[in-house]
C-alpha cells in the first residue's frame, strides 16, 4: 500500500481527482493518509472531512520560522508513515529538510508545460494568463519532482492541451484540469504504487 500525504492550499480539485481515482479503482493499493493544508476554511478541508481523511492545518503565520513549520509537518509525516508527498495546489515552498527526508518522493502538479510558465508566483490562474499572453498554441500540465527551486525538479510526465480560439484564462484553466491534470497526476501516483509493490524505484 502506497501511503500518500496530499498538500493543499485551495479548493482541492486535484485532491478530489485522487480521491475519485482511488474510489473507482483506477488507483489500486493507494491510500491518502493525511491532507495537509496551509490555509483554514478552504474547499480542500471540506473534501477531506467529507471523506474522513485525517486533516492537519499548518498556517505559516502560526510559526516563527519556516523551518519550525517544516519540523512540525515532518513529525506528522513520520507518524503517518508516509511514502509519497503530493503537492496539489500547495502555495508554500517546501523546505529543504522535508525534501531531504523524502528524496525523489515529493511531486507537484503544475498547470503548464514546464519549463515554460513556471517559477515563483506562477500558480492558480496566472500560468494560463501567461500562456495566452505569449500567444501559445499548445499548453498542458506537468507532474515533476520537487527540489529546492520552484518548478525546476525533474519532469516525470506531461500532457498537452491545445489552446483554442476564444479561450480566456478561466476556460483554459478548466480544460487543462479536465484534459491533462486529472489524467496525469493519478498516472504518476500509480507508477509510484506499482514501483513500491515491486520493490523498485519509479521513473528510473
Amino acid at each position: 500500500m502506497l501511503r500518500i500525504a496530499v498538500f493543499v492550499s485551495g479548493g482541492g480539485t486535484n485532491l478530489q481527482n485522487i480521491i475519485d481515482a482511488i474510489e473507482t479503482g483506477e488507483l489500486k493499493n493507494v491510500k491518502i493518509v493525511r491532507v495537509i493544508s496551509s490555509k483554514a476554511g478552504i474547499g480542500a478541508e471540506r473534501r477531506a472531512l467529507k471523506y474522513r481523511i485525517p486533516y492537519s492545518l499548518y498556517a505559516p503565520s502560526s510559526y516563527s520560522t519556516a523551518e519550525e513549520m517544516s519540523s512540525e509537518i515532518l513529525r506528522q509525516l513520520r507518524a503517518d508513515d508516509v511514502d509519497l508527498i503530493v503537492l496539489a495546489g500547495y502555495l508554500q515552498k517546501v523546505g529543504p529538510k522535508l525534501i531531504r527526508e523524502f528524496p525523489e518522493r515529493v511531486i507537484n502538479i503544475h498547470p503548464a508545460l514546464l519549463p515554460k510558465h513556471g517559477g515563483q508566483g506562477m500558480y492558480g490562474i496566472r500560468p494560463h494568463e501567461a500562456v495566452l499572453a505569449a500567444g501559445e498554441s499548445v499548453t498542458g500540465a506537468t507532474v515533476h519532482l520537487v527540489n529546492e527551486e520552484y518548478d525546476r525538479g525533474r519532469i516525470l510526465l506531461q500532457k498537452e492541451v491545445p489552446v483554442l480560439p476564444g479561450d480566456d484564462p478561466l476556460s483554459l484553466q478548466k480544460r487543462v484540469m479536465d484534459e491533462a491534470e486529472k489524467i496525469i497526476l493519478p498516472q504518476v501516483i500509480r507508477s509510484f504504487a506499482e514501483a513500491k509493490e515491486r520493490g523498485r524505484q519509479p521513473f528510473k
